[in-house]
């Protein structure tokens, strides 16, 4: 058995994650929004990664919620160590979703790395019917 508090720390990671793609997607956007980093040409040396970076971004939103609500409701019970693996497991899968997003176009492997996600989410809510049930 995991101590409960050992899934607070995915979720911290991720929120991490989260916070990062806002100071890259703010660094991405100062040569359009504030002139910092334009080109001699006044272009924007980012414009090609800021609409991939902001993409990532919104993905952050959506099927990580299903994550944290899971590992809310698992630190409720004593979480075994399936559990908090998975959830790092899932954070580990962000990290390169994140990279394979923003510094690729190869939607393939991103559609793997995000099946991983999915299964480790997945697998965390089959923990949580293990706990409640």
């Amino acid at each position: 058995m995991a101590m409960p508090q050992a899934l607070i720390f995915p979720m911290v990671a991720h929120v991490a994650l989260a916070g990062m793609l806002y100071v890259l997607l703010t660094v991405a956007r100062a040569p359009a929004v504030w002139g910092i980093g334009r080109r001699s040409d006044g272009s924007n040396p980012w414009a090609h990664v800021e609409p991939r970076i902001s993409a990532n971004l919104s993905n952050q939103f959506e099927w990580p919620l299903f994550f944290h609500v899971a590992c809310l409701i698992l630190l409720q019970f004593q979480p075994d160590t399936t559990a908090v693996a998975l959830a790092w497991i899932f954070v580990a899968g962000r990290l390169l979703h994140s990279g394979v997003q923003i510094l690729t176009r190869n939607v393939r492997l991103r559609g793997a790395v995000f099946t991983v996600n999915f299964l480790a989410v997945l697998g965390l809510w089959v923990c949580v019917y293990g706990a409640i049930g």
